[in-house]
């Protein structure tokens, strides 16, 4: 939005040639601003400040909280620098500005955007799994987890249970150890645990739960000291407190 055409049209060129934008309109004046946007709220704005009637302030004072879009403010005067930082501007360019300074807030935004999408999928992926946890215990399959939701740094995805070779502790975190790769989720060992098919996996230390089916053998290591060892050669050590149980759940397992 600027009341400037000259301006919205440098925009417009620089934004052509990129396939992950669609311009959904541009606007001259505050009020048209707000009714483009509360009739199709866009994702990124580009919002001039120092406008007749209507400031760019103004125009997100008129709008709902939970339609203001990212927004990066594009104007000739620099004093309003601080108050655009105060209503979390994206970046505040400063004309006349060249394309490497477009470019860099652009991509900026971009990222900024694709978190924040990512974080209101897990929001609903959560709202989900609560959802169906909720049900009585007689509609589902069964009360422990079969996958878990896994966020990454551009991603949210389901990884099945069975899928896990052996979780290991990292502080307020567990890595979920799947073949080569591992995993980060946000939870505490007790957590995870209580949520897991004790039938499936077993605590064998303080800090580390293993799938049963990996596991190849248990080896006599010194002080009486056990280690569990899997099948792709990983070696787990094995609480004195979990070895009997351990045995008991691999026999039953095997029988």
């Amino acid at each position: 939005m600027d009341d400037e055409p000259l301006a919205r049209r440098n925009i417009r060129l620089l934004l052509k040639d990129d396939a992950e934008i669609e311009l959904l309109g541009e606007c001259g004046s505050g009020a048209e601003a707000v009714s483009v946007i509360s009739r199709q709220p866009p994702d990124l704005l580009f919002l001039d400040i120092q406008m007749p009637v209507m400031s760019g302030f103004d125009v997100l004072a008129q709008i709902d909280a939970a339609e203001i879009p990212a927004i990066i403010f594009v104007t000739a005067y620099d004093q309003y620098a601080i108050k655009a930082f105060e209503v979390h501007a994206l970046d505040y360019l400063l004309k006349p500005f060249d394309d490497a300074r477009f470019e860099k807030a652009l991509q900026q935004a971009k990222a900024q955007i694709e978190q924040r999408e990512i974080n209101q999928l897990s929001r609903r992926l959560v709202a989900l799994l609560e959802d169906r946890d909720a049900q009585p215990a007689r509609v589902r399959s069964s009360g422990y987890l079969s996958r878990l939701m896994v966020k990454s740094a551009s991603r949210v995805f389901f990884l099945k249970a069975d899928e896990i070779d052996w979780i290991e502790a990292a502080d307020y975190y567990v890595k979920l150890h799947v073949g080569r790769k591992s995993h980060l989720l946000r939870e505490t060992m007790s957590e995870l645990e209580a949520k897991l098919d004790p039938e499936k996996f077993l605590r064998i230390h303080r800090s580390s739960i293993v799938n049963l089916d990996r596991v190849k053998e248990m080896h006599l290591h010194f002080n009486g000291e056990y280690l569990v060892i899997l099948h792709d050669g990983t070696e787990l050590k094995l609480s004195r407190s979990r070895r009997e149980q351990l045995q008991q759940l691999l026999n039953a397992g095997s029988s």
